[in-house]
């Protein structure tokens, strides 16, 4: 398994990073991990072909991991003519979330006959998604977002990853962790409290409990930017977008 570092920015867009988008390659496969608002910015910078992307892996509903959808879908339709099928899996919602933002974005565009077949699946603890080669299980977290907001354990190619999504301290990023190749984690601060989301002293804290080979800091504000390149451990990796590398 490969990842690309699309955008690993906040909501913001600190540092000038793009929003939440990752893309892993499980060998020939295409597969975004959530779709923030700059995504179709950001494969272009990477010199992704986004027509090669089937499946969309989304969190939670905010648009700092979701709205990208929207310009995913329109520039499929009238730039890339796409003809490929392309799957968003996301949380219970996700399909009537992306017709609100869709048609209050660009009116009429969900009724345009589109060039590919686009199905939307719900995710649920209970029901996780699966098909040939990726397998993607949610845990709920602690988010608020109008919909469950998810942390995502995701296999393919013999290669775990797992994903923290947006949320505070819940016990099981624990269980998402364990055992992976990688974690990726949202960081939001030094030292702060931030409702909802989490900082490096809470990270740090936990790390003998998060047992997963290598974790990832993302979702980074001005101050967690500036303080992150002290960070000493090879164990710990500083995201940036345009960052490649063999999970």
């Amino acid at each position: 398994m490969r990842l690309t570092v699309i955008g690993c920015g906040d909501a913001f867009g600190s540092g000038g990073r793009l929003h939440s988008t990752f893309l892993l390659e499980i060998g020939d496969r295409k597969v975004l991990l959530e779709c923030g608002a700059t995504a179709s910015i950001g494969l272009t910078r990477a010199g992704v072909d986004a027509n090669a992307i089937d499946t969309i892996l989304i969190s939670h509903l905010h648009g700092d991991h979701f709205a990208g959808v929207v310009w995913m879908i329109l520039s499929a339709q009238y730039l890339l003519k796409r003809t490929t099928p392309l799957r968003v899996v996301g949380p219970p919602g996700i399909a009537a979330r992306y017709e609100i933002i869709a048609e209050a974005l660009f009116p009429g565009m969900t009724k345009v006959e589109r060039r590919f077949d686009l199905t939307f699946d719900e995710i649920t603890p209970a029901r996780p998604f699966a098909d040939a080669d990726l397998q993607v299980a949610a845990v709920e977290v602690s988010h608020p977002s109008g919909a469950p907001s998810y942390a995502l354990r995701i296999e393919g190619g013999g290669h775990t990853v797992g994903f923290s999504g947006d949320t505070e301290w819940v016990e099981a990023l624990v269980q998402v962790a364990d055992g992976a190749d990688l974690f990726i984690t949202e960081c939001c601060a030094v030292d702060r409290a931030a409702k909802f989301h989490l900082n490096w002293r809470t990270i740090e804290q936990n790390l003998p409990r998060l047992a997963a080979r290598r974790i990832m800091l993302t979702h980074m504000n001005p101050d967690m930017l500036a303080f992150a390149p002290t960070i000493a451990s090879d164990r710990i990796l500083i995201a940036a977008d345009g960052m490649r590398f063999e999970v």
